[in-house]
């Protein structure tokens, strides 16, 4: 690997863990932890684990194809970039807002635009568009757990 490939995948990786700063700045706390959930609720410690991996695919998901297409996948890098936004913006709608009902449509969104980057990334890299099934399926579980949450706590109170 030559020294410009190195750099785009710190890039890559750079904008994966800025992502992830908001599932540490918006945290589950006590109202989360209040509210009724699914027995088939993952345990606590199985969400930090699932999504560092799931964020370094991630990375080099978009990595393999900036190295394989560079600008001229930049239709299917944005699209990329829209699913980092909608990401981050998950934690911030559920956990800083305590918006269960924003954070299912953000998660939707979500949803949407990793099959969308999976499907764009495939005549670039099959493997890049492989490495996205993992996250599609993690958030089709948290899009699950999101709305099961939801209905169960319809009446809880956002400033509880």
């Amino acid at each position: 690997m030559d020294f410009s490939a190195l750099i785009a995948l710190g890039v890559f990786i750079a904008l994966n863990f800025l992502t992830s700063l908001s599932g540490a700045l918006f945290k589950p706390g006590a109202w989360y932890q209040s509210l009724a959930k699914p027995g088939w609720t993952p345990p606590n410690w199985a969400f930090p684990l699932v999504w560092s991996a799931l964020y370094l695919m991630n990375a080099v998901s978009g990595w393999l194809v900036w190295q394989a297409a560079g600008m001229a996948a930049l239709p299917a890098l944005c699209v990329y970039l829209v699913s980092l936004i909608l990401n981050a913006g998950w934690s911030a709608m559920f956990f800083g807002l305590r918006r269960m009902d924003l954070g299912l449509v953000n998660v939707a969104l979500l949803w949407l635009s990793i099959l969308a980057v999976a499907i764009l990334f495939w005549p670039y890299s099959p493997i890049a568009a492989a490495l996205q099934l993992p996250y599609l399926l993690w958030v089709s579980i948290a899009s699950a757990l999101n709305f099961t949450v939801w209905r169960m706590n319809r009446g809880a109170s956002a400033s509880a």
